[in-house]
């Protein structure tokens, strides 16, 4: 079927309408103000080659935030994320990077507001039954407080940078659950996987409530985790620090793919 020119002109015309509403702060834009806040997962904690300037920080050259601004035409670029910080640290100490000009923000947190290092080492040194209790008291806080501090810190950001888009990125699960994997056992990788799928579903409704995009990275490390055979996640390692935490495979393989999903995704749907 054969399109008249006037028709043709029209239809772009209404293409050309319809992006300009869809996409309000598109992150494929050039010019485009970002920052990266969170905790050890956007800071890149485990993936090596750190700025020394970070100090116990450990913002890693190789961490998912520095991958993309390189990949991507950025009019600025701020790294605030920072190893250990919970929702209230990154509130008071990474807001500042934050403007009305802000246009993309990353962020990872909840997981040291859940008490994720003492969950580990718990379930490192201690028993099944003592590694299975620590993680529903966990649980419990992800449920029952962790909710209010995200929706607070949401509020915050939203209040700070009211034009941005918002990309929530979640937690891997930490093991493939397989027989013969030498280490803490599968009762207790599964109730360390039970303990990521609680926090993720958690964050996600928090981030729906305040109109930010979710991005669940469980598909993409789906397969790698501890014990699959081509982990992009630490094991135990020295400092401890870096211990479960993402590879700079994990960040290029896992973490960059599922931010770069999402800053391309239409946001009205």
């Amino acid at each position: 079927m054969r399109i008249s020119r006037p028709t043709l002109a029209a239809l772009g015309a209404a293409v050309l309408t319809i992006g300009s509403l869809a996409w309000p702060a598109s992150a494929s834009a050039a010019g485009t103000r970002y920052v990266a806040l969170g905790d050890s997962y956007s800071s890149g904690t485990g993936a090596g080659d750190y700025d020394p300037a970070s100090g116990s920080c450990t913002r890693s050259k190789n961490a998912y935030p520095n991958l993309w601004a390189a990949q991507n035409e950025t009019e600025s670029y701020e790294f605030a994320a920072c190893s250990g910080a919970t929702s209230t640290d990154v509130a008071s100490g990474q807001l500042d990077a934050l403007s009305d000009a802000t246009t993309l923000v990353s962020i990872t947190v909840g997981g040291n507001d859940a008490g994720f290092s003492d969950v580990m080492l718990t379930c490192v040194l201690r028993s099944a039954s003592t590694c299975e209790s620590r993680v529903a008291e966990a649980e419990r806080y992800i449920r029952d407080t962790l909710p209010g501090r995200l929706d607070d810190l949401y509020g915050k950001i939203r209040d700070r940078a009211p034009e941005a888009r918002v990309v929530v990125l979640g937690y891997p699960r930490l093991y493939t659950i397989v027989d013969g994997c030498i280490g803490i056992g599968n009762a207790k990788r599964k109730a360390l996987n039970g303990a990521a799928d609680a926090l993720d579903e958690t964050i996600e409704k928090a981030a729906g409530r305040a109109g930010f995009v979710w991005s669940d990275v469980r598909d993409e490390f789906d397969g790698h985790e501890l014990c699959s055979g081509d982990d992009w996640l630490n094991a135990v390692a020295w400092p401890f620090e870096d211990s479960y935490h993402p590879t700079a495979r994990g960040h290029r393989l896992g973490y960059l793919p599922a931010f770069t999903g999402s800053t391309a995704r239409n946001v009205l749907t």
